[in-house]
């Protein structure tokens, strides 16, 4: 215990810092390609099932080792309820419809949920009013996301409608999530919750799954599918999600904060890359509008927690 105080009051080194900022840029923006290539040969809800449900025993196992309190049946459902929004509608919804919708442009896509978080906030009852900077913010990525799925000229193929359509429909539910989740009553440690959600939301996806007829046949998985869900599961969920957490408590809200307009600059020029993800006009200039509204809406906003 001693340690572990010594180890917080001591500022980290610059080297740990950049490996923690790279995990969480590089790291999460490589999740959507990765999802890409799991679901080549694996069913996508089966895939998303597995892939939390197995980072979630490994947190849940290890943080109960370290002594981790044991959770209220209140806490079981919120952990539930949160699992349901973020992982089975937010992540699983994603999956589904990146097999017709590019690693890239999904990942432009849920960028917006910040928008959404401003919006629902501001619908709430009491909820705080936006700025006129978040609203030009909120008007520049809905712009983004017309350019990106709307009728265009500025080349490229166009985008599967009601791929784009479901992904708008997880990024709410990610951005409901979060919200639920700042008044839900959850345990103290933040990698248990997460273990938790995992556990719930994956046990979940991988009924639905079932229930929607998937069947996981081991013979036609390839081995990068394979890889890929070893990937998202472990360095994804697990190593990434930890450096975020970490950077959270010795950075500034502001500093970590970018990583919502660095994921999706990332996932583009992986997509690109790796796996020969058209990036003409269209996908550019709608990247350029959304990276452009999430860092006017997540900046302002961290100047606001500053005052």
């Amino acid at each position: 215990m001693e340690d572990s105080k010594r180890a917080t009051a001591t500022p980290p080194s610059a080297s740990l810092l950049l490996a923690a900022f790279a995990a969480v840029y590089l790291i999460w923006g490589s999740t959507y390609l990765g999802i890409r290539f799991a679901i080549e040969t694996i069913p996508p809800y089966t895939m998303a099932g597995i892939r939390f449900l197995s980072a979630g025993a490994l947190l849940f196992a290890w943080t109960t080792l370290r002594g981790a309190s044991r959770p209220t049946l209140a806490q079981w459902r919120s952990a539930l309820i949160i699992g349901t929004l973020l992982l089975v509608t937010g992540n699983g919804l994603l999956t589904w419809a990146e097999q017709f919708v590019n690693s890239g442009i999904a990942a432009l896509i849920v960028a917006t949920v910040p928008l959404w978080m401003v919006l629902l906030e501001a619908l709430r009852k009491g909820g705080s009013r936006p700025s006129t900077l978040i609203v030009v913010g909120l008007l520049l990525g809905m712009a983004g996301i017309a350019i990106l799925i709307g009728p265009s000229k500025l080349g490229g193929a166009p985008v599967h409608l009601v791929g784009a359509a479901v992904i708008c429909l997880a990024s709410f539910s990610w951005a409901l999530g979060s919200i639920y989740s700042k008044g839900a009553e959850q345990v103290s440690s933040t990698l248990q919750n997460v273990g938790m959600q995992m556990l719930l939301g994956g046990a979940i996806l991988l009924l639905g799954g079932f229930a929607l007829g998937e069947r996981l046949d081991l013979a036609s998985v390839s081995a990068r599918s394979a890889w890929a869900l070893i990937y998202l599961s472990i360095i994804g969920g697990i190593v990434a999600y930890s450096a975020y957490v970490w950077l959270l408590k010795v950075s500034t809200p502001a500093k970590v904060s970018t990583y919502a307009y660095v994921n999706p600059v990332v996932a583009v020029l992986l997509g690109w890359a790796l796996a020969g993800e058209q990036m003409g006009p269209r996908v550019l200039l709608a990247s350029v509008a959304v990276v452009s509204a999430v860092f006017l809406i997540t900046s302002k906003q961290a100047k606001k927690k500053k005052e």
